[in-house]
């Protein structure tokens, strides 16, 4: 399946969305129901002041871009409260206003993808459709700038290549972290072709260790040339899973060694019978959050 992406370029102002246009091509009615939910959502710009709790799923999660982890209950007391949230490292700005370059929508089923760009910083929104509509299940904001390691590393891989610390409670969960595991071992081999079976034509990836996002055709380049960093194969800590039909989210932290911790989110959906990568988005958890 490829959607057509949404694109809206413009300003978003601290106090509304303010001159943004929105291109709309061939959208299906759940593309634009997505973005008009984060739109509503997100309308005082990409702080939180307009979050309701209608917004937000039982489950939501907040990572911001220093990689601390806020639940549904601390999201709302800090809104509540007044106390809000830190300014996001990396984000545009201009006279006062956040300039965001882009933001695009893809509704899986289900779920919802919602990516935004601002200056260096990529945020990610993950929406979930019920009864009451599309709720945000996950913000995980992303911000890039660090140079790009060009050592290809010496292939050795234990964890996450062989083995994990992750017990699968269902098939398609084993399915998934099987390909996870054939996707790391791949990337320690510096192996394209391998990696590339077990990844979405729409592939994005972008991570805190590295100076640019990623799609699919870059990643193989890089790693035919055994010179890019900042995704690799860093061992597993731990996981979890949240299955929607043919989408299965993979949340996890992972430990590169000598470096900060990472908290991770992707994407895998089941297509011709396979699991597939789309999406991964990786945050440096910094030294003060660590813990949490």
């Amino acid at each position: 399946m490829k959607l057509t992406p949404v694109l809206a370029i413009g300003a978003l102002c601290a106090g509304a969305l303010a001159g943004v246009a929105i291109k709309i091509a061939s959208s299906p009615d759940d593309q634009q129901a997505l973005l008009q939910a984060d739109l509503a959502a997100f309308r005082s710009g990409t702080s939180v002041g307009a979050l309701d709790g209608k917004f937000l799923d039982p489950n939501f999660t907040w990572t911001d871009s220093s990689g601390n982890t806020r639940n549904k209950p601390e999201i709302m007391e800090d809104i509540k409260s007044g106390k809000g949230l830190p300014t996001e490292a990396g984000r545009a700005s201009e006279g006062g206003k956040i300039i965001m370059s882009a933001v695009s929508a893809h509704p899986y089923g289900r779920i919802g993808v919602v990516q935004t760009t601002s200056g260096n910083l990529y945020t990610l929104h993950v929406w979930v459709k019920g009864g009451a509509g599309w709720q945000l299940l996950i913000y995980q904001a992303v911000s890039i700038g660090a140079p790009a390691s060009a050592e290809p590393g010496n292939g050795a891989c234990q964890n996450p290549c062989n083995t994990v610390p992750f017990q699968p409670r269902n098939e398609d969960e084993r399915q998934v972290i099987h390909a996870y595991q054939a996707v790391e071992r791949a990337v320690a081999a510096h192996d394209s072709g391998a990696w590339g079976a077990h990844i979405a034509d729409e592939f994005f990836a972008v991570t805190s260790n590295s100076d640019r996002p990623l799609d699919k055709a870059a990643r193989m380049a890089g790693l035919d040339n055994q010179k890019t960093g900042g995704i690799a194969p860093f061992p597993l800590v731990s996981a979890q899973m949240v299955e929607f039909g043919d989408a299965m989210v993979m949340i996890s932290r992972q430990q590169p060694e000598g470096g900060l911790p990472l908290h991770v989110t992707r994407f895998w959906f089941k297509r011709n019978g396979a699991w597939l990568e789309a999406y991964s988005y990786q945050t440096t958890i910094q030294a003060g959050n660590a813990a949490r």
